[in-house]
């Protein structure tokens, strides 16, 4: 059983897209909230000293002090800000000759920017901090070596950039929250479509071929379910073939049993003729072989299975093959009053396992005779055709039915009519061992003529050659 994961997708999403989104916002915050506080600040600065040049002609033009207390306070008002006019003590000390705030007289006796006015002769602008509180200050020289000093609270800008920065906060917060939550959702969709296949996963892994993978989803998760619900239609195809395999092969295997134990036990008997008892020793030997052949078939067939059997793929005479064969089955053909006509005159050399190729052979006449009915004309025959080297086995029987012909390669598989006494594996058998050898066999069948063509590479040899068509007999 798999332990439950410390931390489910879902919650991992939710959580990189949270950090993600929280990433962002803070870029936004560093590269916002100080940026537009600069701003504003140098934009009061730059108000004041765009002014502080009125405001100091209008200062220079007055000795009297209680007149200059007058102009500084009436400009103060104007402009709402202070202006204070100092003197030079010393380097490091200021006397105040007149401030528009009164009230507030003594606190710019040692001012950084009129300092440095003073001793540049030159503007200087800038912010200080002073009394608690933040100031935009802009200092001027006049000719007669006093001060003008313009200073301008920065609450109202600050506040401003308060209110942006809680707002940037406020909103990050709910978008940290959203992104969450729809990192979360979309993570869970995709996970409970994923839970979904594993639970098919187990089915399957149960056994249970029968139950559809299904996903709705257009996405790659759909086309996961997709392939997933394909695998689980073959994998039920193979499931039913192995079942029905086990069924046939037991059954096959069975059936010959049965008879041989029935055989041997009439064979205890005493009494029993020398001549009943020859047809009984006939007939177990019937069967022996024909479990012999079913054993073979059936090794054979695991061998292809597994990958084990070893196919050569080397040249030789495709029609010496076919005269072989026929040799074998003339006698049996003419038990089974049969017919048997061969045109193999012409030696062809294809590509392939000689010994698997008269293997085939041997299913495909075996077959013509023991699934037509006596009298039925059955031909082999060898040849090149086009780029290949072809082996036909043709009778004139009644044909194979449709529906039988689509199944006929399938293991196990028998068609209806003539003598069911086969395994059903012989033309599977055929058709992989003719893939081994990069061949095909085909079947074409009607009512008075079935021909199966086995067609194989030719040599090297055959194709630098003259161009044959084999002329089969009909």
């Amino acid at each position: 059983m798999r332990r439950p994961p410390l931390f489910s997708l879902s919650v991992k999403v939710g959580l990189v897209l949270f950090a993600v989104v929280a990433g962002a916002l803070a870029i936004v915050y560093v590269a916002v909230v100080p940026q537009l506080e600069n701003r504003l600040v140098n934009a009061k600065i730059t108000a004041l000293r765009s002014v502080a040049p009125g405001v100091a002609q209008q200062v220079s033009g007055v000795s009297d002090v209680f007149a200059v207390q007058t102009v500084v306070t009436r400009q103060g008002e104007a402009l709402r800000a202070r202006i204070v006019v100092l003197a030079v003590l010393t380097d490091e000390q200021l006397q105040i000759l007149a401030d528009s705030q009164t009230f507030q007289s003594g606190d710019v006796s040692d001012d950084l920017f009129a300092l440095r006015a003073a001793e540049t002769g030159l503007p200087s602008t800038g912010r200080l901090e002073r009394n608690g509180g933040d100031f935009a200050e802009v200092a001027y020289a006049l000719a007669d070596g006093r001060i003008v000093l313009l200073s301008a609270p920065l609450d109202d800008v600050l506040a401003n950039v308060r209110l942006v920065r809680r707002s940037l906060l406020v909103a990050g917060a709910v978008a940290l929250a959203i992104s969450w939550l729809a990192g979360y959702l979309l993570a869970w969709n995709f996970t409970r479509r994923i839970r979904r296949l594993e639970e098919a996963a187990e089915r399957v892994a149960g056994g249970d071929f029968e139950t559809p993978v299904v996903d709705r989803g257009r996405d790659e998760v759909g086309q996961l379910a997709d392939a997933f619900d394909g695998m689980r239609t073959r994998l039920a195809v193979l499931d039913r073939a192995r079942r029905e395999f086990i069924a046939n092969a037991s059954h096959e295997l069975r059936t010959p049993l049965f008879s041989l134990g029935g055989f041997v036990e009439l064979l205890a008997d005493e009494d029993m003729d020398a001549e009943v008892r020859q047809d009984f020793l006939g007939e177990m030997r019937d069967q022996i072989d024909r479990l012999t052949r079913l054993a073979t078939d059936l090794l054979d067939l695991s061998r292809l299975d597994a990958g084990q059997l070893e196919v050569e793929i080397a040249p030789f005479d495709l029609a010496a093959s076919t005269r072989l064969v026929a040799d074998e089955f003339r006698a049996v053909a003419e038990a089974e009053e049969h017919t048997l006509r061969v045109d193999a005159d012409e030696p062809v050399e294809g590509l392939g396992d000689e010994l698997r190729v008269q293997q085939i052979a041997r299913v495909l006449v075996e077959n013509a005779i023991r699934h037509t009915p006596p009298g039925t004309t059955v031909s082999i025959a060898s040849g090149r055709r086009g780029d290949g080297a072809v082996l036909e086995v043709r009778d004139d029987g009644p044909g194979i039915p449709l529906e039988d012909q689509k199944q006929l390669f399938q293991r196990f598989y028998r068609a209806g009519g003539g003598k069911a006494s086969g395994s059903g594996l012989g033309l599977a058998i055929a058709s992989e061992l003719t893939s081994r050898m990069e061949g095909s066999i085909v079947l074409s069948s009607r009512p008075g003529e079935t021909v199966f063509t086995l067609t194989l590479p030719l040599s090297e040899a055959e194709e630098r050659g003259p161009a044959l068509v084999a002329d089969v007999a009909r």
